[in-house]
């Protein structure tokens, strides 16, 4: 046999190096053994010939030792008839189990051809095998189930290798199958029922006789049972009939039914069942009450039915009749019940942290659920910035008019109400930037209005803090312009930061006038970055010349990288620091 005449052979492997081959030929009296290099891997190819089934078998070899194999279809073939006449002719199963157990156990029976030692003839020679050398039977069956060996490791019975000895494990298999359930879907089954398959005589007939009985066809309940295994413990199959057979009453279809369950699904059939129940005494018109059920089937089927339960209590806590509830199912928006709970909540919370009288806030949540419950409202802190606000107010507002409520959603552009520009505490404002020389209607004045929080009146003490430390009001003045946030801060600390800034840090009052925004970082962020400086500047590590704005401007990362880890132990001592001003 010459090179090129393997060439095609050798392109084809090279083509497809990840898998491993069977050749065939018959042309080969001897043995050959060619190099070659594919993806950077080298391989030899071993052709040999088998004379009675003119065979050649393939094996790859790559540079690492790793040796590749492949049964060909032909030997394969063979096997699976020697071991379909071992599991039906020897070991008495039926004939259909032991089809498709040699048949889809290919796992299993490369492993047994692997382990034995084959002639010419690889069915008299696994028949031999196989009389002297009886298998776990229990691994071909699981893996023929669908299961693969990690799976099953766990299942494989201790002290028995026979199916025979697990009693009504072949038996519930067959009557599975006779009731739709794929072959290959059993495994599934086993893996999350496994009392299924050790049910006695009559058992499982008599539970899938239950689902035949509320008209489900052998297909419908071979595929819920792939989905749902276990319907088949306990009673958990009885809360499920009664269930369906409830929507079949409503005229609503298996096919639907079966769309509204999740693989691995996990439900509670009674509580769905009661939930049901109250809604058909709730909704009396039985062509009403099917459509809101097909509307809306999170209503059985979101948590069991827990949601529209809470939902339900949550209405009657407010005061809300029968007919409330019945009118607000019937008005369901395309929402899911879960959410549509969770909005009604936040719109209490949100009443309830406006302080508004318990008596309004009833009869807004009982008169306006739809609304409510349609939108995700903002939370109140943005809802107050947006209209510049305050609680008082704001409870005014929606007690005289509760659909303004739908205005402040999430993802809505909220509008400052008309005439909110002339409230008394911009008065104050305006009038005390007028008096410190801001001009009226400026963009400096405007910049400052929309940064200033808190009561007009307290402005012109905090400006006085400035003043009393030895500030002229014109350099006050420039400070505010420049970083008008600074007037949000209480007198107290405003005191405390010029007091530490003076006393601790050594610095003059008129190093705010360059650098303004000292004001607004937090006495624990300027102590730790300048006793970091400090360390730093005795060690010989960074300049002593920075400036207080250098020091305490840039971000923390920046200050580390920049200053921190230019001194070895520079790391440890800011952890050390940090820990002990920050606790």
């Amino acid at each position: 046999m010459t090179y090129l005449t393997l060439y095609p052979i050798l392109r084809w492997a090279c083509s497809n190096s990840s898998r491993k081959y069977l050749f065939f030929g018959s042309n080969f009296p001897y043995c050959y053994n060619y190099n070659f290099k594919c993806n950077h891997r080298f391989f030899s190819l071993l052709a040999l010939r088998d004379g009675h089934n003119e065979v050649i078998e393939g094996t790859l070899t790559s540079n690492n030792g790793e040796t590749i194999h492949r049964i060909s279809p032909t030997i394969r073939k063979e096997a699976q008839s020697a071991l379909l006449d071992y599991l039906h002719s020897t070991r008495s199963l039926p004939f259909l189990d032991a089809e498709h157990m040699s048949k889809n156990s290919p796992r299993f029976l490369k492993k047994l051809i692997e382990n034995m030692n084959y002639e010419t003839d690889i069915r008299r020679s696994l028949a031999r095998f196989l009389r002297y050398n009886p298998i776990n039977e229990f691994e071909p069956f699981f893996e023929s189930i669908g299961l693969q060996p990690f799976e099953f490791v766990n299942f494989l019975p201790r002290g028995l290798m026979f199916l025979s000895d697990e009693d009504g494990l072949i038996d519930n298999c067959c009557i599975l199958c006779e009731y739709g359930v794929a072959r290959s879907n059993i495994g599934k089954i086993y893996k999350e029922a496994r009392e299924v398959f050790r049910y006695g005589d009559g058992v499982l007939l008599l539970k899938l006789q239950d689902f035949e009985a509320i008209g489900m066809s052998k297909a419908a309940i071979g595929k819920t049972l792939s989905l749902n295994p276990k319907l088949l413990i306990g009673d958990v199959g009885k809360g499920f009939c009664k269930v369906v057979g409830k929507l079949q009453s409503l005229d609503c279809e298996y096919d639907w039914i079966e769309q509204q369950l999740f693989e691995n699904g996990v439900y509670h059939w009674n509580q769905i069942f009661e939930a049901l129940n109250v809604l058909c005494n709730l909704v009396c018109n039985k062509q009403e009450l099917r459509y809101l059920v097909r509307q809306h089937p999170e209503l059985l089927f979101d948590c069991s039915g827990k949601s529209t339960f809470l939902l339900f209590g949550f209405m009657l806590k407010f005061g809300s009749t029968k007919h409330d509830i019945c009118s607000m199912l019937l008005n369901l928006p395309q929402i899911k019940v879960g959410k549509f709970n969770w909005n009604l909540r936040r719109a209490f919370e949100l009443l309830c942290e406006l302080k508004m009288d318990s008596t309004d806030v009833r009869n807004i949540i009982r008169t306006h659920f739809i609304v409510l419950g349609s939108l995700t409202l903002k939370k109140a802190n943005s809802i107050f910035c947006n209209l510049n606000i305050g609680k008082k107010r704001l409870c005014k507002i929606i007690v005289a008019n509760p659909l303004e409520l739908k205005n402040w959603g999430l993802g809505a552009k909220i509008e400052r109400l008309p005439g909110n520009k002339e409230t008394r505490s911009r008065i104050w404002k305006v009038k005390f930037l007028s008096s410190i020389g801001f001009s009226e209607n400026s963009k400096e004045m405007e910049r400052a209005l929309k940064a200033f929080r808190g009561k007009g009146e307290e402005l012109h003490e905090r400006f006085a803090c400035f003043v009393r430390v030895g500030l002229t009001e014109e350099d006050a003045t420039k400070m505010i312009k420049v970083a008008p946030q600074i007037l949000n801060q209480s007198k107290e600390v405003i005191d405390t930061k010029i007091t530490y800034l003076v006393s601790d840090l050594g610095y003059p009052v008129s190093s705010l006038r360059s650098f303004p925004r000292y004001m607004t970082y937090t006495t624990e962020r300027v102590k730790l970055r300048c006793s970091m400086y400090r360390w730093l500047v005795n060690h010989n590590a960074v300049c002593p010349t920075l400036t207080l704005s250098t020091i305490i401007s840039c971000t923390e990362s920046c200050f580390v990288k920049k200053y921190v880890v230019k001194h070895p132990r520079g790391l440890d001592t800011w952890q050390k620091l940090k820990k002990t001003i920050y606790g």
